[in-house]
């Protein structure tokens, strides 16, 4: 995994002219650790905070985030996949879910779906294991991981509804412990949140107001939300995950021969055998209990995050943003594998199963390459925000900006995306005012544009008044 993590962040960051803008934004916010921020709840801040304290604050450090977490959250499904069907099958799903495009060709990406990933996978395992072991610790650890994951991003409650799936369809509430357990993890989910809550309570639920006017207010007319839907499970099922189905279609394709063979050695034994004791049926009938469990949890996992979001575009008429998939696609793996688990009943070939593994990352590797800003620069479309160029940026404003201000660039003011990436360019690293806005910047004291002034930048056709145009490579910019 340290290869696959080197490989693809050294291509990423050499592939790019700037930070993906969700890396830019966190970089931002670091300057202040807060309980709360205008868009979304503090964790991935509090997170990188020490990340940025070793590294300093430059996009590297965002990367090891971004890939840290991705990989711990496959950490976390194979113990539980060892757990449930053995080191073999775990492996699998582990390998075919890396080759699903969101974690990547976005490895290198920091938000709080990246810090979602990891607390999705969390709760899985602390809810199998909570179902399993009948301890109350592990109510306590799924519940940890809710709140947790609610200190990251609201959309954690895909996860808890995974988690009520599961449950009632095994029939929990029959089991006195497993009751109580549920109410202690949500007594302890509440607890982690609470800091937050308080915090939303004091700022009118600013995030919650922020998601509620941007794609959950698009208010779709009906046919345009089935468009929705289909494009969703399209995007999800059929672009994102595709490299994960064709590394499953290549290993079940090189073992045919071999599960023949087992099958028929399976077939000699049984007709060979012709009694079974009391303990074997009674082994036999609680590892198919435990498993018809585990197949609950990993479908619960797997396609209620799916279901959830079409049911959602379906009556709200909101728009579908496509990367809400990240942090629960990595199970729609494990849950297609329950639906053709004797294709994976052929004994397991490490050699193999890595060599097309590797043949499949190296075909991803080549699609960055053929489309990246510092590759050949195909199919390039005018929003790609790989395509710009904040050194360029910063060379064209820095000397002027120093001019214009009498001294250095403590502060720019504007669109956060772009005076984002211009900050992490110029040798002052100024701290960003974004929108112009205050209250969306509690890093930027009271005093401190009108002791020092501000570069402000804007986005706009015809440079307002008082504006310079920056020049011909950023048209919109002044």
């Amino acid at each position: 995994m340290l290869v696959f993590t080197a490989a693809w962040l050294w291509l990423l960051d050499r592939a790019v002219l700037a930070p993906p803008t969700d890396n830019i934004e966190q970089l931002i916010w670091v300057r202040s650790l807060e309980w709360g921020y205008y868009k979304h709840p503090p964790l991935p801040t509090w997170l990188l905070w020490p990340v940025v304290q070793l590294l300093g604050g430059t996009a590297w450090a965002t990367y090891v985030m971004g890939a840290a977490c991705a990989l711990g959250a496959f950490a976390l499904m194979w113990r539980l996949l060892r757990d449930m069907r053995g080191e073999a099958h775990a492996a699998i799903a582990a390998l075919a879910g890396l080759c699903v495009t969101f974690y990547n060709g976005r490895l290198y990406f920091y938000n709080h779906e990246i810090v979602l990933i990891p607390l999705v996978a969390g709760c899985a395992l602390a809810c199998w294991k909570a179902y399993t072991t009948r301890k109350i610790g592990w109510w306590v650890v799924l519940g940890g991981c809710l709140g947790l994951g609610a200190l990251a991003k609201y959309q954690i409650a895909v996860a808890g509804l995974a988690v009520l799936v599961f449950w009632c369809i095994r029939r929990a509430w029959r089991d006195p412990m497993h009751v109580f357990g549920l109410q202690v993890a949500g007594l302890a989910a509440l607890a982690v949140f609470s800091p937050h809550l308080v915090w939303l309570i004091q700022h009118d639920f600013e995030p919650l107001n922020y998601a509620m006017s941007s794609s959950l207010a698009a208010g779709l007319p009906w046919l345009a939300r089935w468009h929705e839907v289909a494009r969703w499970w399209g995007d999800q099922l059929l672009n994102r995950a595709l490299p994960a189905w064709l590394f499953l279609a290549a290993l079940w394709l090189l073992g045919r021969r071999e599960r023949r063979r087992l099958a028929a050695s399976l077939n000699a034994t049984a007709t060979a055998t012709a009694t079974v004791t009391v303990t074997a049926t009674a082994t036999a009938t609680t590892c198919a209990t435990t498993g018809d469990a585990g197949r609950t949890l990993l479908l619960s996992f797997g396609l209620t995050p799916l279901v959830f979001v079409s049911v959602m575009a379906l009556i709200s008429g909101s728009h579908i943003q496509l990367h809400w998939g990240t942090p629960f696609l990595l199970f729609i793996v494990p849950a297609a594998m329950e639906w053709a688990r004797a294709a994976w009943s052929a004994p397991f070939r490490p050699r193999r199963a890595m060599l097309v593994f590797i043949v499949i990352q190296l075909m991803l590797m080549l699609r960055v390459e053929l489309t990246a800003p510092n590759g050949l620069g195909l199919l390039r479309r005018p929003t790609d925000w790989r395509y710009f160029d904040a050194q360029a940026l910063a060379d064209a404003l820095h000397a002027r900006a120093v001019a214009a201000l009498g001294g250095p660039v403590r502060v720019i003011s504007g669109p956060w995306e772009e005076s984002g990436a211009l900050s992490l360019r110029l040798p002052e690293r100024p701290l960003v005012l974004i929108n112009g806005q205050p209250r969306f910047s509690p890093w930027v004291g009271a005093h401190l544009v009108a002791d020092c002034g501000a570069l402000e930048l804007s986005k706009a056709r015809v440079a307002p008044e008082g504006f310079e145009p920056v020049g011909a490579a950023f048209p919109p910019t002044a």
